[in-house]
């Protein structure tokens, strides 16, 4: 009695397509809070790793801990001017300093790279997301990368 293996190969030949197509290639996972959608992009480039701060239009995450809910706290959530979300600066700042001491105890450790990914709810105004670059800039995080969804997610 023969074994004919053909068709087991097809399978497998499938499930490793299916494998392929899921594969994460940057090796960095985003959680994206209920309410969030993300804006279509076309675009490419991989996300690289950094704090992940998450808004919604009332909301604040960073990663994954809500650090603001304007429903509840509308007073004293900004300062200098209007420019800066002080939980979100202060919570910020923690983070790298986290980082920075970490980066003492270990030469192993990773440094400081300054990234923050920007996971926000396509219905944020302008104004808002300016409000968030600038504090981000103010607690030492100078490149921002927008976490968008691609057009060929599934």
């Amino acid at each position: 009695m023969e074994l004919d293996i053909t068709s087991l190969l097809d399978i497998l030949v499938i499930i490793l397509v299916f494998l392929l197509k899921s594969y994460n290639s940057s090796g960095i996972l985003f959680n994206v809070p209920k309410g969030i959608i993300l804006p279509q992009s076309s675009t490419k480039a991989n996300n690289t790793p950094g704090v992940v701060v998450q808004v919604s239009e009332t909301k604040i995450w960073v990663d994954d801990e809500l650090i603001l809910d304007r429903e509840a706290q509308s007073k004293g959530v900004y300062d200098r001017g209007g420019r800066r979300i002080i939980p979100l600066f202060n919570k910020l700042v923690e983070k790298r300093r986290t980082i920075q001491q970490v980066e003492k105890t270990s030469d192993k450790a990773k440094k400081f790279s300054g990234v923050v990914n920007l996971i926000i709810d396509k219905t944020v105004k302008y104004n808002e997301i300016k409000k968030l670059m600038y504090t981000a800039a103010e607690a030492q995080y100078q490149r921002y990368k927008f976490v968008v969804m691609g057009t060929d997610a599934y």
